[in-house]
């Protein structure tokens, strides 16, 4: 359970990120109105105008790396959101420091709390209720240095735990989902590749029967035949040596041909079959067998998706080996239909997602796609 939606689900991730951007406004907003609301509280303008920027800043920063250009979303992003945001939660505090008479109208706890929120998506439920953990921790030394000048007499412990709810709330909400979607995901995710390795099993076992009735074909069309003819000659001649010889060669290269086919010569070879595309896979070295099975599975999604629909006329796939990566281009001729960039955008995140580097490129002839990873 030590995983992301965005990582266990990167289109579930994609479709959260507008989310990040909507809460990113909503603490900018949340700042201001309640900066506005105690202004005659405030007693350093610099200081409560640094708090709202800061909060601007963290607001920026979380809709920036959560964009899915820039997938995965790492932990340390979390962290530098939540510093940012205490930060101006700090500036706040000394905004209205000896004349800050309401607690409940800092927006500093609030901040925090619905910045981490709109982050869920894209972190583990550990980093964010440990975040969450630290920035009470921190907010609540605010609210110890504060009592002396508040109107409403209450003992400290009572403010703390009244100040640090909304944090607190808003964290175990937080952690709550991303707990609670990852396992939901995971689960579904367990059910579909079930079925998936069920009618791979039955999808390899027809393709073997496919080649082994062309090899049976090959056999009777003509290897038996010019056994037959050889068996009633008088002499072999030179030409009947050389063409044992061919067909020789030939069923030796189907056969290892056979034994050498990879996962992905096997989804090309069905997808020649049900999409009715030329597919061509070049993988001497069997690389392709490094690819994780998230990995697999986006680089599937996308050859799917590209021969459907016309979008392709041909694809031709090559995996190369470099020093420490594995890079695999994916060549696919313009059908009636071609892919647009903005929605080859969408595969590119996902492969981001899934530890991949990608790259593409549209011209009117063809489109391009790069993708290399370290293998494991």
């Amino acid at each position: 359970m030590r995983l992301t939606q965005q990582e266990a689900d990167p289109i579930g991730g994609i479709t959260a990120a507008p989310l990040v951007v909507v809460g990113a406004g909503l603490t900018v907003t949340t700042s201001v109105v309640l900066t506005v609301a105690h202004w005659s509280e405030v007693g350093s303008p610099w200081a409560a105008f640094l708090a709202i920027a800061l909060v601007a800043t963290a607001g920026g920063c979380a809709a920036v790396l959560a964009a899915p250009g820039r997938a995965p979303f790492r932990t340390e992003s979390l962290w530098l959101v939540v510093a940012l945001a205490l930060g101006g939660a700090i500036a706040e505090y000394l905004s209205t420091i000896g004349a800050n008479r309401f607690l409940y109208d800092d927006f500093g706890p609030v901040v925090v709390g619905m910045l981490i929120l709109s982050l869920a998506p894209f972190c583990t439920w550990v980093s964010l209720l440990f975040s969450g953990v630290v920035a009470t921790a921190v907010l609540s030394i605010l609210i110890i240095g504060s009592p002396a000048t508040t109107v409403i007499a209450a003992p400290v412990v009572t403010l703390v735990a009244v100040e640090s709810a909304s944090v607190l709330a808003l964290t175990a909400a937080a952690a709550g989902y991303s707990w609670a979607i990852v396992a939901v995901t995971l689960a579904w995710q367990r059910e579909a590749n079930r079925a998936a390795l069920q009618r791979d099993s039955e999808l390899r076992a027809g393709i073997a029967r496919s080649v082994q009735q062309s090899r049976v074909s090959v056999l009777g069309r003509e290897v038996l035949p010019f056994l037959a003819g050889v068996m009633t000659a008088d002499r072999i001649s030179v030409a009947d040596a050389d063409r044992a010889r061919e067909l020789a060669e030939a069923l030796r290269r189907a056969l290892k041909a056979g034994i050498e086919s990879t996962w992905l010569d096997d989804l090309a070879a069905t997808i020649r079959l049900s999409r009715g595309i030329p597919v061509s896979v070049d993988d001497p070295t069997g690389a392709s067998d490094d690819l994780a099975d998230d990995q697999r599975s986006a680089l599937t999604a996308l050859l799917t998706w590209l021969s459907e629909g016309s979008r392709s006329a041909g694809i031709r796939m090559s995996i190369e080996l470099e020093v420490s990566r594995r890079r695999l281009v994916i060549t696919s001729a313009n059908g009636a239909t071609p892919p647009s960039r903005r929605e080859l955008d969408r595969f590119i995140a996902v492969a981001r997602a899934v530890s991949m580097r990608a790259e593409a490129l549209v011209t009117r002839e063809n489109v391009r796609v790069e993708l290399s990873h370290v293998p494991g």
